[in-house]
């Protein structure tokens, strides 16, 4: 994976989420129990934090981040939910759009061997690849949820 091809993806995925939210009215985007058992407002939420905390891996080029990830998949995920419920949703676009132009901007920043070398990481794992951690809260990520969407809200 290059830089080249790596962000293609992100940007390519991301388009397509964003596609999908742009279809979608605020009522819709508020409806209870579309996505699981989120709407697509937590759903925005929940994508726009692991994106954040992406941003704080490339700020840092160190493996840190949130007492979250100490948790399960599932209790992580409850936390972040939680976390999110009750803010407005215009709230959470607006810092969804400004958590992804930043993640954009430091991606931009990275070299080839930055996206290969976890050794560029402090306390990354030799045997991780950092390219993989990112692509697994971005272009892995979006795709998941932005299929919930489209089976909620057929076109």
């Amino acid at each position: 994976m290059n830089k080249i091809e790596f962000v293609s993806k992100i940007e390519e995925t991301y388009q397509e989420y964003q596609t999908v939210l742009a279809s979608l009215n605020e009522a819709q985007m508020l409806q209870p129990r579309i996505c699981g058992e989120w709407s697509v407002k937590d759903v925005v939420a929940h994508i726009t934090w692991y994106e954040r905390e992406m941003v704080g891996v490339l700020t840092a080029r160190a493996l840190t981040g949130s007492d979250f990830w100490n948790l399960s998949l599932e209790e992580r995920n409850a936390a972040i939910h939680a976390g999110n419920r009750d803010r407005p949703l215009q709230e959470l676009l607006a810092e969804s759009e400004q958590v992804h132009r930043s993640m954009m901007k430091l991606l931009d920043s990275l070299t080839d061997e930055d996206l290969l070398d976890a050794g560029r990481f402090r306390e990354m794992p030799p045997d991780w690849i950092p390219w993989q951690v990112i692509a697994s809260n971005t272009f892995e990520h979006y795709p998941e949820h932005t299929a919930f969407i489209r089976k909620a809200f057929p076109d």
